[in-house]
């Protein structure tokens, strides 16, 4: 049986690719489930640095959370919340290679990601008004601290399908390409992270994501930036700057 996720690894590289495209690649629970252990298996991997998250297919990255679960989901575990919370707290760099359209809360599975690539035609849609649901609280903290609240409000107070260009404008998107050229972007991309300190790299997108949700504890960042002044990287880094050479980082 195929997996509804695929986990393929290569070299510095993980790309997790969302398998069920007959069902425009929608989550069920045990897909979620299954999403949150991959995560785990890629954070025990020391030498994974960035994880390519897409879709199967060419019309839709996600349609979100399967509608025919969303009467019988436990929600007081929410493991929807729980996922993508993981996926945000995951150590490598996240990058979403949105190969269609997104729809529902994997608008917010997107947004967890550090960095999100879009194709050109694609659309972006998510209505929980128009099922009579509100939102959760954190996922609600999650899209204003990436889109800024007047975005967030068009998104989900009028039920706006919101089109590529308009996803660019608003922050939503890092880029947007033709579709044959979605491979080769993210590519370039997480090749330029992959020859980065991952001490250095994963450290920053902690600090980053503590500070973007208002929880940056000054002491602990200030104990962690001076570490990185000791680190075998950090050596390597200023060693191959002075004989002009490009460093070899091994993330101590």
């Amino acid at each position: 049986m195929t997996p509804s996720i695929e986990l393929t690894i290569d070299g510095h590289r993980a790309t997790l690719t969302l398998m069920r495209e007959v069902a425009l690649n929608r989550m069920r629970e045990a897909d979620l489930k299954l999403l949150e252990a991959l995560i785990e298996q890629i954070d025990a991997a020391a030498d994974i640095r960035v994880v390519i998250l897409t879709g199967s297919g060419t019309k839709c990255f996600s349609a979100g959370f399967e509608i025919g679960e969303i009467e019988s989901a436990d929600w007081v575990e929410n493991q929807f919340e729980r996922s993508v919370q993981r996926l945000e707290a995951a150590r490598p760099v996240v990058i979403c290679a949105l190969n269609g359209s997104v729809y529902g809360g994997a608008c917010e599975l997107a947004l967890a990601c550090d960095f999100r690539i879009g194709v050109i035609g694609m659309e972006m849609r998510l209505p929980p008004a128009a099922l009579g649901l509100i939102y959760f609280a954190s996922g609600l903290k999650r899209i204003v601290s990436r889109i800024g609240l007047g975005a967030a409000k068009r998104l989900l107070l009028t039920d706006e399908r919101m089109d590529d260009e308009t996803l660019l404008s608003i922050g939503f998107l890092d880029c947007l390409v033709e579709p044959k050229a979605l491979a080769s972007e993210y590519d370039a991309l997480a090749d330029r992270i992959a020859a980065l300190s991952p001490c250095a790299v994963e450290s920053m997108k902690c600090l980053l994501n503590d500070i973007a949700a208002g929880e940056l504890n000054e002491a602990a960042a200030r104990q962690t930036v001076l570490d990185s002044f000791y680190s075998e990287d950090a050596k390597e880094g200023i060693r191959a700057f002075k004989e002009k050479r490009v460093p070899r980082f091994t993330g101590r």
